[in-house]
């Protein structure tokens, strides 16, 4: 057991996923006690598991982009925590997870129970406080029948008090999830972990969906077979966005692809060219990286892939382009940068890396990298040019003795990992190097 995927997680994040199914189970058995069968509520709750069912599929027939970062399933948990007792809120998330996890895409079991239950739990409370203020009794709320729901959906005053119990769930689904991310990457700030502007409207949209869905299915069942299709389609919709951004992006760490990244690459750099503006090409490279592999397993590698992206991306300005380029190495494009700034930017992501100090079976591990630094107009023309150069840079620092910024020797004939080679129209002279850069790019370490 020791070896599950769960177990190399931070104690404190496995501490809290154990207390949240815990919570789940006690609901379940108290919330079922005393919460009555009826065949109409069990009818509703079917129904609205077989739609949630059929957007899992609509989702699979358009393709799988690797993750689901966001969806549309709230349109039938809000109508199952408005219209049924609470207790159905514990139930729903179950068979539709399980639908996701064996015909969408198979995630890491743990991250797909802790989904769930975090689901669960928020829906329940969600679900527990609108039936409380309708009942006015918390002994009645988990038994409240579903007619008293319908015939609150369909005023104003019942519209608004479900649409602030919506509300609710998303809040509470947003911050569990934000903690669980904070546990487990403790140097994510908390602002990247809530809303941005386009999760808030997504939410907003699914707030909106999932009560008309409700009122829907209040007036009648047969609603459903109307509501179905435009949700669907929304789904679909959403999902191909996602779809186009998961053909960007590595999967491992969020960061723009090789692909990806060179074409946004070659079109600054063309626009630089036109405007007269520098531009300055990072390549890092982690140190040691199959060593870390070797010793501390797979698993382990990729969190110090995600944490030196992390880092990079925090040290960074927006308009600064960041990629994977394939295993240990990540580029950077940086508009505007001249030899200068692009090697403070350098040492200043090189240290920050330094100071990284992550956990592998209670001892902490840090890291370092090399990174070699190339700049429009002085090491090359185009962005095969930069990075070739920019490769050659970064074989001098790691041969130089690693955790260091380099620049290239400008004159000198530059065969990188394309394969091109190009040389520079001038020769170096002894100390060029020196005025071209900082003493950073030469010697930092």
């Amino acid at each position: 057991m020791s070896s599950w995927p769960v177990f190399a997680l931070p104690r404190s994040l496995i501490v809290l996923m154990g207390a949240l199914f815990a919570t789940a189970v006690a609901l379940f058995a108290t919330a079922g006690a005393f919460t009555p069968l009826r065949p109409g509520e069990a009818g509703v709750f079917f129904a609205l598991v077989v739609c949630a069912g059929g957007s899992v599929e609509a989702m699979r027939r358009l393709g799988t982009p690797g993750v689901i970062t966001r969806d549309l399933l709230g349109a039938w948990w809000f109508p199952t925590l408005l219209l049924l007792p609470p207790v159905y809120a514990l139930l729903i998330p179950i068979p539709v997870y399980v639908l996701l996890q064996y015909r969408y895409f198979r995630a890491v079991v743990h991250r797909r129970v802790f989904n769930t239950v975090s689901t669960a739990l928020c829906g329940f409370v969600s679900s527990f406080v609108f039936h409380w203020v309708l009942a006015g009794d918390p002994d009645r709320a988990l038994s409240l029948p579903i007619e008293v729901a319908e015939r609150t959906l369909v005023t104003g005053s019942g519209a608004i008090l479900a649409l602030l119990c919506c509300a609710l769930f998303t809040v509470l689904n947003t911050t569990v999830v934000a903690v669980a991310v904070h546990l487990s990457a403790p140097e994510t700030p908390w602002k990247r972990t809530f809303w941005d502007r386009e999760a808030f409207t997504i939410d907003s949209a699914e707030v909106c969906v999932g009560l008309t869905v409700a009122i829907m299915t209040g007036l009648s069942m047969v609603l459903l077979l109307i509501a179905l299709p435009p949700v669907m389609l929304l789904q679909r919709s959403l999902l191909y966005q996602q779809l186009q951004a998961a053909a960007r992006t590595d999967p491992k760490t969020g960061l723009l692809n090789a692909a990806a990244w060179e074409a946004d690459a070659a079109a600054e750099v063309a626009r630089a060219h036109q405007s007269g503006d520098p531009v300055a090409v990072l390549i890092i490279d982690i140190d040691h990286f199959k060593s870390v592999n070797d010793t501390y397993g797979h698993l382990f590698g990729d969190h110090v892939l995600v944490g030196v992206a992390t880092t990079l991306t925090h040290q960074l300005r927006p308009t600064d382009a960041v990629g994977r380029f394939g295993g240990e190495e990540f580029v950077v494009l940086l508009p505007g940068a001249d030899t200068a700034e692009a090697c403070r930017a350098a040492e200043r992501l090189r240290v920050r890396v330094g100071h990284m100090v992550l956990k592998a079976d209670d001892a902490g591990v840090s890291i370092t990298v090399s990174i070699g630094v190339a700049v429009l107009g002085v090491h090359g023309n185009d962005i095969v040019g930069l990075l070739a150069a920019a490769d050659l840079a970064l074989y001098r620092a790691k041969g130089a003795g690693r955790n260091r910024v380099c620049l290239p020797i400008t004159g000198r004939a530059l065969r990188g990992r394309t394969g091109a080679v190009r040389a520079e129209p001038k020769r170096a002279v002894p100390g060029e190097i020196r005025r071209l850069g900082t003493p950073a790019c030469e010697e930092s370490g």
